[in-house]
């Protein structure tokens, strides 16, 4: 029987590039590209962020992170002085900003233009990123869309030049991909290339992997979590010589898990971490039921600095993250929230019991690295170069979350991942109403539903996924980032009954749009229901800000569905005969 994880079949070519080939092309062009000045340097006199970092554990003093990137450029810039300066003049503190890039500029140059638009900023070379960082002494942090795609050497070349020190997303390079790219090998090439640009520079410049943009997300044991970043840490720092700093905490709600990995992932760390990403998934409410998730999730990050400095910046998420991209004074108004918390905690921490958490750690801590072990051992059994950063990420990528985990990993979970469990509970919690014979009338329809996403963010989908078979609906993997054409070829193919599509980034109706005219071509006439974040910036947009589409997208004759939830009554619809209409 052959092997599904041999090396013949995930990495068929039979000329890929070399790895330690695109490391010297990358630490040749360090002669050309290095980090430049930027007002952040300049005001702490340090070398690199990861010298402030380290500044800071040594005084215990706990940074913060705000994440900013409009689509309008100068909306942007405006935004960079004006948090900064809002913050000072407050007596607080913003000490470094997250730039949202837009997913085109993922891209190769000659593409940027041509390809679909995100919600984040397009800069077009070394002086718009300059711009953008000289706006005020604040550590620039390029991380979305810069790593892991076609565009990572010339986005890492103006990030450097424009003073950044911390330059990601690494995460985004074993699950991300662009539409209407499917040259993974390009991606990957470019991307070990920069990290030879990266690793060869004079100064620390930080490599940051968000794990909640990785395999994180999709792994159901934080131990397979961690051994993910021993394996980044790895490839980075001993494979290719550069500092490995990692994120975490889009997906973690509960405290004890939270600070556990926090621990966790201090074990063996030699560099400081970037940051501790926002608990956004636990906004669910209104603004006000939204600041206590903001107070949970924030002093948890707080008391894990003071217990355990590890450089992370906490990240005080605006409470009106889960509707649209926050404005400028709502990112101020959740830094200054999170100054006073941090002068609260300073009392809570003699007596707050971590005990729970640190036996935790220790548990994440022995699977993560049983889970690193058996993942190299088993790659290099199978004939992988597990030497070569090249293949090794190819490899990782093509293969998966979930083939990696269900070969490698435990066969139970060591510590369930905390998504993997809220997601479940999620499922229940939206079922629990169904009467017997409900169930029993979606069950005799005998549907299949196609099951997609428009961008990364594939918790919809996941969530869909066990509550289809919890009602017995037959499920089609449609793809994650699909394009819509490829979708609606899916649909076509596969029969299915009902597509239900997952969107985040801001793109909802121009992307069931073209599933709709995808589907009119193929000449399928298949019901289309649509949830998520269901939103579109404006083409004469002058604020940057997305707007609700929710209502044009059900005039295209779509079912929208406001909670996944939603999808009962239309099973339901569906399910019902004609003549009972």
């Amino acid at each position: 029987m052959i092997d599904p994880l041999a090396r013949a079949t995930i990495l068929p070519e039979p000329d890929l590039p070399d790895g330690a080939g695109l490391l010297d092309d990358g630490r040749a062009m360090a002669k050309d590209w290095q980090v430049g000045p930027s007002p952040f340097l300049e005001h702490h006199g340090v070398a690199s962020e990861a010298d402030f970092k380290r500044r800071c554990m040594a005084q215990s003093r706990v940074m913060r992170h705000a994440q900013i990137g409009f689509r309008d450029p100068e909306k942007s810039r405006r935004a960079y002085g004006e948090i900064w300066s809002a913050c000072d003049a407050a007596g607080e503190s913003v000490d470094r900003y997250g730039l949202c890039l837009d997913w085109a500029m993922g891209y190769p140059l000659e593409r940027r233009r041509e390809g679909p638009r995100g919600t984040g900023m397009m800069l077009e070379g070394p002086e718009e990123f300059a711009a953008l960082t000289r706006e005020a002494p604040a550590a620039p942090h390029f991380g979305d869309f810069v790593l892991g795609f076609p565009g990572a050497v010339a986005n890492t070349c103006w990030a450097l030049a424009a003073g950044s020190t911390a330059i990601g997303n690494l995460g985004q390079l074993f699950t991300f991909r662009l539409p209407d790219w499917d040259d993974d090998v390009t991606s990957v090439a470019e991307t070990v290339k920069a990290l030879g640009l990266i690793a060869a520079q004079p100064v620390d410049v930080l490599v940051h992997a968000n794990l909640d943009d990785g395999f994180a997300a999709t792994f159901s044991d934080l131990a397979s979590c961690l051994g993910a970043a021993l394996i980044e840490r790895h490839i980075v720092e001993d494979l290719i010589g550069g500092k490995m700093a990692h994120c975490f905490g889009h997906h973690f709600s509960e405290p004890v898990p939270r600070l556990a990995f926090h621990l966790a992932l201090a074990d063996g760390a030699t560099t400081p971490g970037s940051m501790i990403y926002g608990n956004t998934t636990s906004y669910r409410g209104e603004e006000a039921q939204n600041y206590a998730s903001l107070s949970s999730y924030l002093l948890t990050d707080i008391l894990g600095q003071m217990t355990k400095p590890t450089g992370h910046a906490i990240n005080p998420v605006p409470v009106t993250e889960n509707e649209r991209i926050p404005d400028i004074d709502e990112v101020v108004a959740a830094q200054l929230f999170a100054g006073r918390l941090i002068e609260q905690a300073a009392g809570l921490s003699q007596v707050i019991e971590t005990t729970t958490a640190a036996l935790e750690a220790e548990r994440i801590i022995a699977g993560g690295r049983a889970f690193r072990d058996a993942v190299l051992s088993g790659l290099a059994d199978r004939g992988y170069d597990i030497k070569d950063p090249f293949e090794l990420f190819l490899a990782l990528r093509r293969i998966g979350a979930r083939r990696l985990e269900s070969a490698f990993g435990a066969r139970e979970p060591v510590v369930i991942s905390p998504v993997r469990q809220e997601l479940d509970e999620m499922a229940a919690r939206r079922l629990e109403t169904i009467d017997q014979a409900t169930r029993e009338a979606i069950a005799k329809a005998g549907f299949t539903a196609l099951l997609a996403t428009s961008d990364v963010h594939e918790h919809g989908k996941t969530l869909l996924e066990t509550m289809c078979r919890d009602l017995k609906v037959a499920t089609v993997d449609g793809g994650v980032s699909v394009d819509p054409d490829d979708l609606a070829e899916s649909a076509r193919q596969s029969g299915c009954d009902l597509i239900c599509i997952s969107t985040y980034n801001g793109v909802a109706l121009d992307f069931v749009e073209a599933v709709l005219n995808d589907l009119r071509a193929s000449g399928c006439e298949i019901p289309v229901l649509v949830g998520g974040r269901l939103n579109q910036i404006p083409d004469a947009s002058n604020t940057s800000l997305p707007v609700d589409v929710a209502d044009r997208i059900a005039a295209l004759g779509v079912t929208v569905c406001r909670d996944a939830a939603d999808l009962v009554p239309a099973l339901i619809k569906l399910a019902k005969p004609a003549d009972q209409g």
